[in-house]
């Protein structure tokens, strides 16, 4: 049985994931017009749902089918739904899962107001559950988010950045709202979820620097054009100067192939690694230790 076999074991998980996907149907639909329709076509480009996920696995098994399990679940995907709509604006990204993004298609001010929208349906679901508590987790991760961005705006064609600087900015960008996930489930595993997260966000940068398209769904080398200084480009960039001066912002053809030559891909894996390790670390005494340990396993070495 492969690693993703394994969680689809989880006992109630098809029934969860139903439930989800319906209620996610719903709430992008909650108010018709042009909005609606962008945020049901962002919700039918699919992804991982990896968020609801972590909040299925963070709840009590018996309380797996309720209303803030499913609340919540839909209100981290929604949040991450968003945060994608709003990236895509940022970066001028034309596609997103091989599909044109809501920015390319529909251009910056729808963009802006959808991803908004999707913000808005998120919070809306965890208010009519009456969890002020929720409310509150799922704010601060989304201060975070906007924390984060603002970083790495600051940080962009810098390769000087820092290691620490670049993981403080993981922590705030994609940690926080897995951490949030796990919150939400309310068995006590943010801190395996902060972990996860940045581990999560190491391999995708890595994957920037050498996934496949068809795989992905993502224009390989992105990071490097918009001067973002991630994990495997600050490495590479300490001992290859084409690379860096492409980081800063130079036209430097081929940069990109030069990296996988500095080692830094393997590098920027062992910290991946060891963020995977340390989310495992936070387990112990957990019910359904074999599930979240499978999915550290999984965020690390996936290929899209």
């Amino acid at each position: 049985m492969n690693a993703l076999a394994t969680i689809r074991q989880a006992p109630g998980l098809d029934r969860y994931l139903e439930l989800l996907e319906r209620r996610l149907q719903e709430v992008v639909r909650a108010y018709p017009g042009l909005l609606a329709d962008v945020g049901a076509d962002t919700l039918a480009a699919g992804g991982k749902r990896l968020r609801p996920l972590l909040v299925f696995l963070s709840t009590p098994p018996d309380d797996r089918e309720s209303e803030r399990a499913v609340a919540g679940g839909a209100a981290v995907e929604l949040v991450h739904m968003a945060t994608l709509v709003h990236d895509d604006l940022l970066d001028a990204a034309d596609l997103r899962r091989g599909r044109p993004t809501v920015w390319a298609e529909h251009g910056e001010e729808t963009a802006r107001a959808a991803g908004d929208y999707l913000f808005a349906r998120a919070f809306a679901q965890l208010a009519s559950t009456g969890d002020a508590d929720a409310v509150r987790i799922l704010s601060h991760a989304t201060l975070a988010l906007a924390r984060g961005e603002a970083l790495q705006r600051r940080q962009a064609f810098r390769p000087e950045t820092t290691v620490d600087d670049y993981l403080a900015r993981c922590s705030l960008k994609t940690g926080k709202l897995f951490e949030a996930a796990c919150l939400l489930g309310g068995v006590g595993l943010g801190p395996f979820g902060l972990a996860l997260g940045i581990a999560f966000q190491i391999a995708d940068d890595i994957l920037d620097c050498c996934g496949d398209f068809d795989t992905t769904g993502k224009v390989q080398g992105v990071d490097l054009r918009d001067g973002t200084p991630t994990l495997p480009l600050i490495l590479a960039a300490r001992t290859d100067g084409e690379v860096r001066r492409a980081l800063a912002g130079d036209d430097v053809p081929g940069a990109l192939e030069r990296v996988p030559a500095t080692g830094a891909l393997e590098e920027a894996r062992e910290f991946a690694l060891r963020y995977a390790a340390q989310a495992r670390a936070a387990l112990d005494g957990q019910p359904d230790r074999v599930s979240l340990e499978t999915l550290t396993h999984i965020v690390v070495d996936r290929e899209g």
